[in-house]
């Protein structure tokens, strides 16, 4: 589309061009007068057949004869160019594209998705049921056009980016320096590790999310600078293999995480964000059973450790994140709680 509208703007300046050299050698040749001599250039240039307002002379028929060779054709394809913009829709589509951008440079604690295949659809899809904003990046029109615009036409919270992940100008088009977590699907393991450079180098902190195809793959991800890397078959085989080991509580799990039809929701709340009135108190002193419903189900400690089922001494303190289970209503609550004491 933008390629269309580059050659869009090269034939009107050669246009302007034609029609600016016209005037002029009219105006100095002919002697014609500035009105006079555009009208000349305009019905010699849109060959519509009128008469000359004077006779011309032999430069002058030249002059005219060369500008309609000149501008044969020109001129109708600039129409139909124009025409196509409107009638295709693609003046609307540069106006979405333009309002796509204006509402990326304000977003703000969203997820930049790399790569629509199986896995990167699935990852939109559960991002956009747990409420996240995501600004998904695909350098395939078809897949854009087809995949992509059709099944999520009305969903608000997903931003379609046409470009190639791997360019500076396309992360930082994503706003990438204010999303909370990039999420790399791409089933092309040299291009995840020059997406994750690219995106290290631009964001120290974010958090990187990255697929890997072969097993030589993960350790570079990971030195690169990818948080986690996934390897889509070991995960699925790990799962066909609890599937017949474990499967309730495989089946279990799932209905928690996805929940389709179950209200229930695991949340992880940092103990940084708490009020200070929390701070060092003992699991039991909160009480959040009792108080909101929530199950208080692990604790991740500063230094990286986990704790399942603390027990009541364990203290909060600040740089842990807590594990609760409940429905939203109860898991809501209790954050309301944690946030403000003089809600109890």
């Amino acid at each position: 589309m933008y390629k269309h509208y580059r050659n869009l703007y090269l034939a009107s300046l050669v246009l302007l061009v034609l029609i600016t050299a016209g005037a002029l050698m009219f105006r100095y040749v002919e002697h014609f007068t500035w009105v006079e001599a555009f009208y000349m250039t305009v019905i010699t240039i849109s060959t519509v057949g009128f008469e000359e307002v004077r006779p011309l002379s032999d430069t002058g028929m030249i002059f005219t004869s060369i500008l309609i060779l000149l501008s044969f054709g020109l001129f109708a394809y600039l129409i139909t160019s124009v025409t196509r913009i409107f009638i295709d829709g693609e003046y609307k589509s540069l106006i979405r594209q333009r309002n796509i951008l204006r509402t990326m440079q304000n977003l703000e604690n969203h997820v930049i998705v790399c790569g629509f295949g199986r896995n990167g659809r699935q990852a939109v899809i559960d991002l956009l049921e747990h409420g996240e904003w995501v600004v998904l990046i695909e350098k395939s029109t078809e897949v854009m056009n087809q995949d992509i615009n059709r099944p999520f036409a009305n969903e608000k919270k997903l931003i379609h980016l046409l470009g190639d992940a791997t360019h500076d100008e396309t992360l930082l088009k994503a706003n990438l320096l204010k999303c909370k977590a990039l999420v790399i699907s791409i089933p092309n393991d040299a291009e995840n590790l020059l997406i994750i450079l690219t995106a290290r180098y631009l964001s120290p902190t974010l958090k990187i999310i990255s697929r890997a195809s072969d097993d030589n793959s993960y350790p570079k991800l990971i030195r690169a600078g990818a948080n986690h890397v996934i390897m889509p078959d070991k995960v699925g085989g790990t799962r066909m293999a609890r599937l017949v080991s474990q499967p309730d509580i495989i089946e279990f799990v799932e209905m928690i995480m996805i929940r389709e039809g179950v209200d229930v929701n695991i949340e992880e709340i940092s103990c940084d964000t708490i009020d200070p009135y929390y701070s060092n108190r003992s699991v039991g002193n909160l009480n959040i059973r009792k108080k909101t419903g929530a199950n208080l189900i692990g604790i991740k400690h500063p230094d990286g450790k986990y704790s399942f089922n603390p027990d009541a001494e364990t203290r909060v303190q600040e740089g842990m994140k807590l594990f609760v289970i409940g429905t939203i209503q109860q898991v809501e609550l209790l954050k309301k709680l944690l946030h403000n004491p003089k809600l109890q």
